[in-house]
Parts: structure tokens; sequence; C-alpha cells
């Protein structure tokens, strides 16, 4: 028994290297894995661009409050991921419309973080892929009645935003004081700044929305323009494609929408998609008026169900 005793004490302390080797591994293992799937950003840029201008982002206070901005676009990531589903269908839209008004490229940002290009409609009745009040929307000719709301118009609704952001920047003659005022308007920026003493937005206290506001679009810009640093691959989604259309005029009323649209060979669930701001089951053309109706072309993203029986 004494003889053997030396022996049984060279299993055991095998024995019980192996288990520390093991259990070693699987830390190592927990260690990768862990590292592996971390979300981990990208450092803050120390400057960046917006609509033809330099930001210099050395300064502590904007650090933090963009970045702050970024984290919380980033983490909401099942909104962010429809984003970007979406933007392949509705930007370049949005993208033409900005280069022939002569406004800023970037200012699709303001789009996405308005409504994440969805038809919104916000608790104080503001609509829209722009999110306009009705008050501002009659300024700008978009036309709101019981059968038809062209805040629901993207293309209109787009020439409108296009417009009022001119309009804002010949009185601030600065692109970021603009963006402010799309949210806070002119007189709100002009007000603040008068009471303040200040020359600028990013030397201007806000209420917390509007203080937000423009770092909510430049973190939308960084994330957009580099998503994969971000933890999101848009080549690897399933992006919605631009849907394939045609443009008609309309010059008389038609009574009854459903029954036009199965005229022309598909349906009222179609034509509604396509022209959100059709209210009802009727338009009514008066006085002259015209509207362009966006109808589908050949298109299988666009075909009634029963065209794929």
């Amino acid at each position: 028994m004494n003889k053997l005793l030396p022996f049984i004490l060279l299993v055991a302390l095998a024995s019980c290297e192996g288990h520390k080797q093991q259990q070693s591994a699987k830390t190592e293992g927990k260690k990768e894995a862990v590292t592996s799937t971390a979300v981990v950003f990208p450092d803050l840029p120390q400057s960046m661009e917006f609509a033809g201008m330099t930001i210099n982002l050395q300064d502590e206070d904007l650090r933090e409050r963009l970045d702050r901005e970024v984290l919380m676009t980033a983490y909401y990531q099942s909104a962010w991921v429809g984003c970007l589903k979406r933007a392949n269908r509705y930007l370049p839209e949005i993208e033409r419309i900005l280069k022939e008004e002569g406004v800023p490229d970037d200012f699709k940002y303001l789009a996405i973080i308005e409504s994440n290009l969805q038809q919104a409609i916000s608790p104080v009745g503001a609509q829209g892929f722009w999110q306009f009040m009705p008050a501002t929307a009659k300024l700008y000719d978009l036309e709101m009645t019981p059968e038809i709301d062209e805040r629901l118009n993207i293309e209109k609704s787009t020439h409108a935003a296009c417009n009022y952001l001119k309009d804002a920047q010949a009185t601030l003659n600065d692109w970021v004081m603009t963006t402010a005022s799309y949210n806070r308007g002119v007189g709100g920026v002009l007000e603040d700044m008068k009471w303040q003493g200040t020359e600028h937005y990013f030397d201007t206290y806000q209420n917390s929305e509007t203080g937000r506001y423009v770092f909510r679009l430049l973190a939308t810009k960084l994330i957009y323009e580099n998503p994969e640093a971000y933890g999101f691959y848009p080549s690897k989604m399933e992006l919605y494609e631009p849907f394939h259309i045609q443009k008609i005029v309309v010059e008389e009323s038609i009574p009854n929408l459903a029954d036009w649209a199965n005229d022309q060979g598909f349906n009222i669930k179609i034509l509604r998609k396509l022209n959100p701001w059709l209210k009802t089951t009727k338009l009514t053309i008066k006085g002259g008026r015209k509207f362009t109706l966006i109808l589908p072309a050949a298109s299988e993203n666009l075909k009634p169900y029963g065209a794929y029986k």
C-alpha cells in the first residue's frame, strides 16, 4: 500500500494539472467569444464635414454630445436596420431633389432623424418624411383637405423642405443653425442667441430637443457613411428596392379610386402605397387643378398578389 502511494499522488497531481489546463482553455475561449462579439465603435473624428462646412469636434462638450447621439442611434438597432433598408428605396429620389434645389446633400439625413424615412405622425400633428406641421405646410404650398394631405407626398414635401431650408439659410447664413431652425424655428434660434449674447448654435444653450437635434443629424451621417464600423452590414441585408413606376397627370375627378385602380390593372392598395397622400376613396379636382399620380410600371415588386399564383 505504501509503495503505491507515490504513484497515486503523481496521478492525482497530473489529473489536477489537466483540469486546470481545461479550465484555462475554457476561460480563454470565453474571452475570445466576448472579444469577437463585443460592439466596439470607432473613436469620434477630430472634425467632420457637414454641408460644405468643417465642424471642429475637439471641444469636450461637442464631443460628449455627439458621442451620446452616436451611442443612442447605433444601439437602436431595429430602427436603424429598417432605416438602411428604406434608404435604398427613397434616398436616391431625395438626393435628386436636394441637388435640383441647390440644398446640400447632407440634408437627406434630416429626413432620417425626422421620420426614419416613414410616413410618421407626431403627437403634435406633424406628418410625413419631413414632419411638416399644418401651418408650415400651408406656407410652403402643401395642400391639405379631407381627401388629400400633400405632407405625405414625398416629392412635393421634399421640395417644400428645401424651400424652408433655403429661406432659413438666407436669414441665418449658417447651415448648422439652419438645421437647428428646422426644429426650433428661425425666430426661436435668433431669440435664444439674442438673450444669451451668443453668435452660434454650438455656443448657445438650447432646450433639450433642439440641443440634441444637430448632433442627432451628425451622428446619423457618421453611421450611415460608415455602417460597418458600427456593426451594420447593408451589403448583407435584403434592402428594399426602389419602385418601378410611371407618372400620369390627372385633370378630372376620380369618384372611386378602387374602381379606377382596378381598371389600370392593379388595385387601390398599391395606389395608396405609391401615393400615401390620398386619404379617401376618391379624388375631387376643381378649378383647373391637376394632380400627378404615381402608378406601377411593369415590375415584380408592384404586382397584385393574384399575379403570383
